[in-house]
């Protein structure tokens, strides 16, 4: 089967995509994954699937939408494929009106609420269009998945009648280099690395831990990846004084980024609940921290509640705010013994946690999508 996959990154960073691209690819399937050109964009990696970057004029905003999706909705029209997987409500549009009008399959991949993601949920009139746009497309969509099953539970009562798998964010399974750290106490590098990896967006915690910094010592902040925030940031890095404790890198390749992961102390998941999207996320960076077999500071939000209740791996924070995040990462470095554990449980969680296991629920979906179920 011929398939079209259509977000609205430059796709060289989305790993979600890159697996399951490369998954579908690799069971007999031809896969496009068509995203967007950026000013920075860098040339994109051979990859055992087609890429393609549409160019826009517009970077941001309502033009930028109308034009992506017209002109992807032009490429829909007169490309080869016999589906459409439309991830998110962002590229819904072109995808559902050029695969009913070419009678073709079409599946929905929602990767997060989108309209209860911060840059939304407070602004009305765009909610309103984003809603609607949902409440339109949907109805013709038969075959959906999302990343969680708390989220799947929400869009099945919110879009009546259309059933929602669930594919989580989980990495693929690898080998861990245990001698890249001490796995026994902490580890030997020095200052102790605490990684934030993803867009450096608002409602992301990082500002109250460039605050939190200011009460540790020993550590070492990384922020792996750029966005709307990046430069307020680095101002507030300086007006803090904070030096090189903290450090920006920039965008990471994914395979580069497994690496900087192996070599962290401690990972970072600190959203705000600023919308029911962060409330009931499940972000790869959870599962990421989890296979590199290092601990995470996550909130204490349903979906990392209840996997921290199967393999206990992370500190749940209860109130983000400086003083709650120093203390909990001052916990981790006075309690040794803590620290050890919840590394070992990341040792059993990363063999259930992968790739390898989530990606067969994936292939049950498009086999149903194949044949017509």
């Amino acid at each position: 089967m011929r398939i079209i996959f259509t977000v609205t990154n430059d796709l060289t960073y989305d790993q979600r995509m890159q697996r399951i691209c490369i998954t579908l690819a690799e069971n007999g399937h031809a896969v496009t994954l068509v995203g967007r050109r950026l000013p920075h964009s860098i040339p994109l990696e051979t990859k055992p699937f087609e890429q393609k970057r549409l160019q826009c004029f517009f970077q941001k905003g309502i033009g930028f939408y109308l034009e992506f999706n017209l002109r992807l909705f032009l490429f829909l029209l007169f490309a080869r494929y016999n589906a459409v997987g439309s991830i998110d409500l962002d590229t819904l549009p072109a995808g559902c009106i050029a695969s009913i009008l070419r009678r073709k399959k079409r599946v929905f991949d929602a990767h997060e609420y989108f309209t209860e993601v911060p840059e939304v949920v407070h602004r009305p009139f765009v909610k309103f269009v984003w809603g609607l746009v949902a409440r339109l497309c949907l109805p013709f969509y038969h075959h959906a998945y999302t990343v969680g099953p708390a989220l799947a539970q929400i869009f099945e009562e919110k879009y009546g009648g259309l059933r929602f798998g669930v594919v989580r964010n989980v990495p693929v399974s690898r080998d861990l280099d245990l001698s890249l750290k001490q796995k026994s106490g902490l580890s030997n590098l020095s200052p102790l690395r605490i990684l934030y990896q993803g867009a450096l967006n608002e409602g992301r915690g990082i500002e109250t831990m460039l605050e939190a910094m200011q009460y540790l010592e020993n550590v070492q902040l990384v922020l792996a990846g750029e966005g709307d925030l990046s430069s307020k940031l680095r101002q507030k890095t300086t007006d803090l004084e904070l030096g090189n404790r903290v450090v920006f890198l920039g965008f990471v390749k994914p395979d580069d980024l497994k690496t900087l992961t192996d070599q962290a102390w401690l990972g970072l998941n600190l959203l705000e609940n600023r919308g029911l999207s962060y409330y009931y996320s499940l972000a790869n960076k959870f599962f990421d921290s989890v296979q590199s077999c290092v601990p995470i500071l996550t909130m204490d939000f349903p979906e990392y509640r209840a996997l921290n209740n199967e393999y206990e791996v992370a500190i749940l924070l209860e109130e983000l705010n400086p003083k709650s995040v120093a203390e909990a990462i001052q916990r981790l470095l006075d309690n040794k013994a803590l620290y050890e554990k919840l590394k070992q449980n990341c040792l059993l969680a990363r063999k259930e946690w992968n790739w390898t296991k989530e990606q067969k629920t994936l292939l049950a979906i498009w086999e149903q999508v194949e044949n017509g179920q």
